[in-house]
């Protein structure tokens, strides 16, 4: 979701005026998913890079992810949302590791949308982390090195259980996939945005999915 830093810039405002009004868009997004046929979303809300930033930013990112939960809680429980998040979280706040557990817990029923949420997360991390659980499974005597593959790997990523993505989205302008899903999207389509997140609406979701739906995807396999 780039580009929030951007849109408040060119408008003379802080950064996280530009944040607050991405959250707005996710919730926006959210809700039209089910509708345009998305059983599965995942949104990049801050990367393990993104610690480098200003104290002011990542604390006032930490704060939006907190209002965010408290003010949607309910909402996504009755709309039937799962909300589950991906990536490392040893590393923030007690109270918002809470929350997170907690209304993963409230949701875990519900079958609409799933909707994951990646805070903390780099594809690399992940990885490492994966890769050091399946060494210290051999290591222990729980798993033979010789029968680690895909499937194995797959079952300790974060995102163990949920299916691969179809399709990445990156808004702003930018080509690059920075560090996201690196594993899971090796098939996935990509279409890249010249909009900044704070603009993107679902009617320019609805397009790119209507265009991604025209795609063949022939997974390696040779055209027909």
């Amino acid at each position: 979701m780039d580009g929030n830093g951007r849109w408040a810039k060119n408008r003379g405002w802080p950064r996280l005026v530009g944040h607050r009004k991405g959250a707005e868009r996710v919730k926006e997004i959210v809700r039209a998913c089910p509708d345009l046929g998305v059983r599965w979303l995942t949104v990049y809300a801050f990367s393990t890079e993104n610690w480098r930033r200003s104290t002011e930013e990542v604390l006032g990112l930490m704060a939006l992810f907190t209002r965010y939960i408290e003010n949607e809680a309910e909402a996504l429980a009755a709309e039937g949302v799962r909300l589950r998040f991906i990536g490392a979280r040893e590393r923030l706040d007690a109270r918002l590791q809470k929350m997170m557990a907690g209304i993963e817990e409230r949701t875990a029923a519900n079958a609409r949308l799933n909707f994951t949420v990646a805070i903390n997360y780099g594809g690399r991390d992940e990885l490492r982390r994966a890769m050091a659980r399946v060494a210290q499974d051999v290591a222990e005597g729980r798993l033979a090195a010789s029968a680690v593959n895909e499937a194995v790997i797959a079952a300790r990523l974060d995102t163990a259980g949920m299916p691969d993505p179809d399709l990445v989205i990156r808004t702003s302008g930018e080509t690059r996939t920075s560090n996201f899903l690196l594993w899971q999207a090796a098939y996935a389509e990509y279409e890249f945005t010249p909009t900044l997140w704070p603009d993107f609406t679902p009617a320019e979701l609805a397009r790119i999915l209507a265009c991604f739906g025209s795609r063949e995807r022939r997974f390696g396999g040779a055209q027909g």
